[in-house]
């Protein structure tokens, strides 16, 4: 669990520091120039995963409560309006004009799917942590760059194509979850 811990905390404080550590960033950013700073953000961000995953595996589940069966079913399509938001916060759509934050509104989604389908301690604690974490920076942001300032107007095709990376982006996570995490996200489908 103290790997999880350490990996969470890690993720969620240089996530965080974008939004609420300006000065420090600015700093970082004027000593070591943009791309080296990129470059260290990633491999902090990569390394937080990894403790994140290490922690989560290594855990036994403790639970905590039992979800709702109907849970398990609705789960899936948190995640997958999840994936296709997520991806559309770098692709030139008009997602982008009707959510103000696609990346942190699609990793909402996708702790709320998976909080709603897991009661165990390990589960709770990962995804509560990215839930949490997501409307903080929500919240930060949106104070930090004042009033919302919609994207142009894009044409339909590029909407299809955002949504269909998406989609094919989740699909494949589908086919790797069990294998990669060790649970079979669609239990009763399969």
């Amino acid at each position: 669990m103290l790997i999880l811990l350490t990996g969470l905390l890690i993720f969620v404080l240089i996530h965080l520091m974008p939004v609420f550590g300006m000065s420090l960033r600015a700093s970082l950013l004027a000593r070591l120039g943009k791309q080296p700073y990129r470059g260290l953000f990633s491999l902090a961000s990569i390394g937080a995963l990894v403790l994140v995953y290490l922690g989560w595996t290594s855990t036994e589940p403790t639970a905590l409560y039992s979800p709702p069966l109907w849970a398990f079913h609705v789960t899936p399509i948190f995640v997958l309006f999840g994936f296709i938001l997520f991806f559309a916060s770098q692709a030139p759509s008009n997602i982008r004009r009707l959510v103000r934050h696609p990346q942190l509104s699609g990793v909402l989604l996708w702790a709320i799917g998976h909080l709603l389908a897991n009661g165990e301690q390990r589960s709770v604690l990962l995804f509560g942590t990215f839930l949490v974490w997501t409307i903080v920076a929500m919240i930060g942001s949106n104070r930090r760059d004042g009033d919302w300032i919609k994207p142009p107007k894009q044409a339909f095709i590029k909407d299809i194509v955002t949504v269909f990376i998406g989609v094919a982006f989740y699909t494949g996570f589908v086919f790797i979850h069990e294998w990669l995490i060790g649970v079979n996200p669609m239990p009763y489908a399969m």
